[in-house]
């Protein structure tokens, strides 16, 4: 006789998960990776437009350091000319354009969390193969925190290394540009700059995302697995609608609160949620918006630990538990629409 293997619970949700990946691999892993190649391209376009203003000004003798005419872009140079000070500030601005040019896949997962929560119940109830997983030896439960998972973890997971990779190479771009006109990389743009520190800030905000955007998934996925049809609207006009109605009749002034208070901490944290560094709105005294040193210390242990100890975050995620619940109660329920 052959022996019956029986596959474990953490057998089937990872590959649940592979499940996940494969079916929205376009949004997970391709959006981010060409959202850092669209980034480096436009900073491409960038340093050729700022080479050819920076030359054309020398040529025309109208580019002056410390008040000294240069006929041409002699890094090294133009370099020896600055004081600590101003070798400090360029660090800082140095730390500005590096998240900058890994901002771009993550605003690519913001959108990419949405609208995967979005349709992750409401897809195949619409196309009818929740049937077919439905006959397959897997839980609702499974099923649901494999998709929640996908969102929270996987697709941040690889949209922090495109990020981390276009960073990367966006240095190296620069570097090589230093280098063609004398400069020293090592001491213009890798050590003033703190990339590892703000690689590595990227990866250990990965939970903190995952807390501050559950809110939101588990919203987005109830009205995924509860509506009809138009999932988007009802998770998008219900809060909206709410807030309207609440800033008009003044009902949060019952509670001693504005009508500001019930956008930012209601529909804020339902439709918003997905969007990365999000909580640092919310923990906004822990930054110093006016300094650009402040945009490195946002990923610093202290204000990742800040992040951590909001109530805001625990209270939402405890709500968006709640929502995910709710929405495996009403997937075990309804098969189609």
């Amino acid at each position: 006789m052959n022996a019956v293997h029986h596959i474990s619970p953490t057998s089937k949700f990872k590959w649940l998960l592979k499940r996940e990946y494969w079916e929205n691999r376009g949004g997970f892993l391709w959006a981010p990776v060409i959202a850092g190649g669209v980034s480096l391209l436009l900073s491409v376009m960038g340093i050729i437009a700022g080479l050819w203003a920076a030359s054309r000004a020398a040529k025309n003798g109208d580019l002056h350091i410390n008040g000294v005419n240069v006929n041409g872009l002699d890094l090294q140079m133009l370099t020896s000319q600055m004081t600590p000070e101003d070798m400090g500030k360029w660090g800082d601005g140095m730390n500005f354009t590096l998240l900058l040019s890994a901002g771009w896949p993550f605003i690519v997962l913001g959108f990419v969390v949405f609208f995967y929560c979005l349709g992750a119940l409401y897809d195949d109830r619409r196309d009818r193969s929740v049937l077919f997983w439905k006959s397959m030896p897997l839980s609702d439960t499974q099923t649901v925190l494999s998709k929640l998972t996908s969102a929270l973890l996987v697709a941040p997971l690889l949209a922090t290394f495109a990020a981390i990779g276009t960073m990367i190479l966006f240095m190296v771009l620069i570097s090589i540009v230093v280098l063609a006109h004398g400069g020293n990389p090592i001491t213009l743009i890798w050590g003033p700059g703190s990339p590892f520190t703000i690689a590595a800030g990227f990866v250990c905000r990965i939970p903190v995302y995952a807390l501050w955007a559950l809110p939101t998934a588990g919203w987005l996925m109830l009205c995924s697995s509860w509506a009809k049809s138009k999932p988007f609207l009802w998770a998008v006009m219900l809060p909206v609608f709410a807030g309207i109605i609440v800033s008009w009749f003044g009902m949060m002034k019952l509670f001693g609160l504005n009508a500001g208070w019930f956008w930012a901490n209601v529909v804020g944290r339902l439709l918003l949620g997905a969007v990365p560094g999000i909580d640092l709105a919310y923990n906004a005294d822990k930054v110093d918006g006016q300094k650009l040193q402040s945009m490195v210390n946002g990923f610093s242990p202290d204000v990742l630990f800040a992040s951590l100890a909001m109530p805001q975050l625990w209270i939402g995620a405890a709500v968006g538990v709640v929502f995910i619940v709710i929405a495996i109660w009403l997937r075990q329920r309804r098969d189609e629409i």
